[in-house]
Order: C-alpha cells, then structure tokens, then sequence
C-alpha cells in the first residue's frame, strides 16, 4: 500500500483560488502563500448565517500507540458529506513540528482523507506557529529587560515569573534552566524553562479571540508574575500588548487548504488537547460555519480530554451550537484496552475487543452528559475481523448508539457515506441539544471536581498545598470565575497513562495551578503530564529527507 506522502503527492491539487470559489470567496479577497494555500479574512464570519449553519464534532476514544485516525475520519466526512450534495468545509489544528518529527509524525490525514499540500501543512505551513513564538518570547524578553532596567523597572520578583520561553519542538533538556549567567551585564539569573509552541498561552488566547482588538486586550490580560510587594504584574504593565499583536496580525487569520477531493479545509491554530483546550480557533469555526452549510471539526486526543475543553470552553466563549458529535473507535484500540498487547492487535482476539468496550463505554456516556447520542465510527483496518465488527455493532446497539463503518482511508469520500448518512440523521435529531458541563460562576473546586469525576470517572481529587495556594491566589486577583483546561495525560482516561480501559475508583491529583487569564482559563496539573515533549528512542525525524529536486520524503 502507498504511503500517505505518496498519495498526497500524486494528487492533482486544485489552485486555491477554485477552491475559494466553492465558498464564494474571489480571488482578491485571498491572501495567497503561493499556489496552494491562503489566509481569509476575518471580514467573512457571519454570526447570522452561523444560526443557520450545522457543526459536527469528532472525538474519539482514549488513544493508543496504534493511532485511531480522528482526523481522517473528520477529513473522510466532509468529503463523503459533499459527495452527498451538502456543502460542507473541515476545520482543523495546525500541526506541531513537536510530534511531526516525533512519535506521532504528521496530522494531515491519511490514506485518501487528506489535507493537502500536505508536506507544507506539517512543516512551516503559513509561518502560525512562527508567530505565536515569537510574540511568547517578546513577552519573555521583556520581562528579562525590565528586572534589569534601573529606570521604569517594575519591581518584579524574579522567583514569582511564570512565563517561561517556548518553541516548536520535542526538547526535554529545556524543561528547566537557568539563565541570565555571565554577569551583571547579561542579566538577573533565574531559574526558568521552555514549554513546546502548542501549550503557549499566546497559543490558546489566539485561538479563543474573537478580533485583532480583543486578542490585542487578551494579551494584555496574561499574568506575569509578582512585584516584591506583592502587586501582580500583567502583560499590559509592561505595554508588551501592541507588539505582541502586531506579530499575530496574520497569524490571526484562518488559513484555506484542500482534501484530496478538493473539499475546503480550514486548518487554523494548534493547541493540544492534554496540556491546553485542543481545538482550532474560534475565528476558523465561525469562518466554516458562515461560508459552508456543514462544518466537520475535531477536538484533539479523546472525549474526556478535547471534547470536554471544546464544549466547556470554546464552546461557550464562542456561542457555538454543535448538532451532531461522532466517536471514531477502531478494533485494534479497544482490544488494546482490553488487555491485547499492542504486538498482537492485529489478531482477532473477541475476548480482549469485549474487555474494551468498557472504555468505548464511558465516552459514550461523556457525550450524553453535554445532551448528544454520538454517532460512533468504525475506522476500519483490513486486519478487522468480520467476528470482531459484528461483535462491536452489537455491542453499539445494546448501547442505544448508532454505528456506521468508515472505510475513508482506503476510499475517501465514497468509504464514509454511510457515516454521512448517520451523521445527517443525528442532526435532524438534534435541534438545541448542547448543555454545558458546568456554569463559570461555579467555584474551581466544584468546576475541576465535576470534570475529574464525570469526565474521568474518578472518585476524588487531590491537591498539593502548591495547587491549593495558587488557587488562593488567582481567587485574590479577582479571577475566581474562569474556565478550567485540565492538563492531563491523554493516554488514560485518569491521570495515571497506565492505567487502561475504564479505570475507577481513582484519585485525580492536582500537583500545581497555572493561571492563563489571556485566554480566560486556569490550567490545573494533573500526575505527571509535562509542557514540554521530549523525543522518543526512535524520532520520525529520522525518516524524513529531501533529494535534489526539493521532494520530501518520511512524512506520515
């Protein structure tokens, strides 16, 4: 079988302005980077053909090393929803260089339910990310400059600053450093770190803005540290707003791609789903929903983890109405929970697919606690026995859930029509069924204890005396009425990544409290899930090159 690069390079890719047109977009109206790619204004968001419009969320089971294809099946419904007569666009993240020349390498999709150019998307795409990093390190420099300065210095404490530095890879040996050495000239020294691009609070706050004016007033929002007096210091105490969002002028623009088939795709910012709310922006939603009649979007990771953040957060700051929500599941994961090692998923194994539908199980139940009877996806694999789907249909009806077999990888559009069909009958279905999991004027405890325990499943919650005093604090600041974005680890539904399946009777502990009132939420640790990635033995940098006439190869 083709890889997905080779595919992808195969295909006759559309100019972009024809793909512009299907929207109703012309060409002067493009901000083009080159043939294939180009940025929308936010001047199309409509919020009354918003009303009018239907979104379609993706989620997924609790991942497994062997990959569960969220992303090409949100990629293989948009299609198979346009080869149905619906005029439908997909809205997905930017990827991060982090994982691309990591462990899970590239997120365009795969087999025929691509986005493509495919190498530029996974790569340096429209240079987003770029200036997300930038506009992050700003602040950073900033702050090193005014503990310096003799004039105009704030009295900040250096042992109170939070913002550390970040860029856009897998770098364990920053995590924790100490700068400012070499003397008086070079700066104060202190202890401080890098986080990876995706989980910069620049990050979340582009993706939650509504304008260039209200990220502008966002920036200025985000909490940098305390003076020796105890006075809190914001971005907008060291006028570091303006520049900041001078940076992100163009980054805050949604960015118009194509699948394969040449369906409009919308990739738009990349936040991840276990250390921030992993969802594209709310601009990139609003744009889809105001030119197309359908948007297929995603939310990263698993229910419990990108769902939940989608609904409670974005969700609400964005007014956004979801009409449908599907749960991509593959046999070889749920037998993975079910105890398979992951050398044997391949094998048919009904005992080990039967102990996995535990897990299959409560994010089905996740989903009806926002008002949704998900529609769950089969993503097929040839190694898919006809016992074994058979078994997990009727395991799908005993729920009272609707399945449908996605085959998209393998055929595109024409492979996920049955889930499209579904997937229609679930919106007709649902006419105003979101509710949201919590009310922001809740306390935080009462907030995070209601995520831990009906997200999760767990039975109590934990905090350090460093979580319960942060939490003192933010409460001092007058910002006791925040969302909450749980950074936990993704490959368990606890915070324990190996504990499998449908663990309960857990402990969620909450080791620290960090504040990112820019994007309007505290990020409460759980276990031992870092900001920070670091490569594994076996990186896919390794396998990508590039020859002489400048065609990439080893993306996945």
């Amino acid at each position: 079988m083709k890889q997905d690069i080779e595919i992808a390079q195969e295909a006759k890719i559309k100019p972009i302005e024809e793909i512009a047109a299907l929207l109703g977009i012309g060409r002067d109206d493009l901000e083009f980077y080159g043939k294939y790619k180009a940025k929308i204004p936010i001047s199309f968001i409509d919020e009354e053909r918003i009303k009018k419009s239907k979104l379609i969320l993706v989620t997924a089971i609790t991942p497994t090393p062997a990959g569960e294809g969220k992303t090409t099946t949100s990629i293989a419904l948009a299609q198979a929803l346009n080869l149905a007569g619906k005029k439908t666009t997909v809205v997905l993240r930017e990827p991060s260089l982090g994982p691309v020349f990591g462990i899970k390498g590239g997120a365009a999709g795969g087999g025929y339910s691509q986005v493509i150019p495919m190498e530029d998307i996974n790569l340096h795409f429209t240079g987003d990310l770029s200036a997300v990093e930038k506009a992050h390190n700003l602040l950073a420099a900033l702050i090193d400059n005014n503990i310096q300065l003799k004039e105009g210095n704030l009295g900040i404490d250096p042992r109170t600053i939070e913002w550390k530095r970040v860029m856009d890879m897998n770098e364990r040996s920053l995590r924790d450093i100490i700068i400012g050495l070499g003397g008086p000239k070079e700066g104060v020294p202190r202890q401080s770190g890098f986080n990876i691009t995706a989980a910069s609070e620049v990050m979340a706050t582009l993706c939650v803005a509504k304008n260039i004016l209200d990220l502008k007033e966002r920036l200025g929002n985000i909490f940098v540290g305390y003076t020796y007096d105890e006075k809190p210091v914001f971005a907008r105490d060291l006028k570091a707003q303006g520049a900041m969002a001078a940076l992100l002028r163009d980054a805050i623009k949604p960015n118009l791609v194509q699948t394969l088939e040449g369906t409009p795709a919308i990739i738009h910012g990349g936040p991840f789903a276990n250390i921030a709310q992993g969802t594209n922006s709310i601009i990139a939603t609003k744009t889809g929903l105001s030119l197309s009649d359908f948007v297929v979007t995603e939310a990263g990771f698993a229910s419990e983890l990108g769902a939940e953040k989608f609904f409670n957060i974005k969700s609400q700051f964005g007014a956004l109405n979801t009409n449908a929500v599907v749960i991509v599941a593959t046999i070889r994961a749920l037998k993975y929970h079910g105890g398979a090692k992951l050398s044997s998923i391949k094998t048919e194994d009904k005992d080990a697919l039967r102990k996995g539908f535990g897990n299959l199980d409560k994010h089905i139940e996740n989903m009806r606690y926002y008002g949704f009877n998900p529609v769950i996806a089969i993503n097929r694999f040839d190694s898919d026995t006809k016992a074994e789907i058979e078994l997990l249909y009727e395991h799908c009806e005993a729920q009272g859930v609707t399945v449908a077999l996605n085959e998209g990888w393998a055929k595109g559009g024409m492979g996920a029509m049955d889930l499209a069909q579904k997937v229609l009958d679930a919106i007709d279905r649902c006419t105003d069924c979101f509710k949201p999991l919590y009310d922001l004027s809740w306390s935080y405890e009462k907030k995070i204890f209601t995520i831990c325990t009906m997200m999760y499943g767990a039975a109590h919650v934990e905090y350090s005396l460093q979580a319960k005093l942060q939490l003192e604090k933010i409460e001092k600041l007058g910002l006791g009425n925040l969302a909450v974005c749980i950074a936990k680890t993704q490959k368990s539904l606890s915070d324990d990544q190996y504990k499998k399946g449908r663990p309960i009777g857990f402990t969620v502990k909450i080791r620290e409290i960090e504040l990112s009132s820019g994007a309007g939420f505290i990020v409460p640790i759980a276990g031992t899930i870092m900001r920070m990635p670091g490569l594994p033995s076996k990186p896919s940098a390794e396998n990508i090159d590039i020859d002489s006439n400048g065609l990439i190869t080893g993306l996945f």
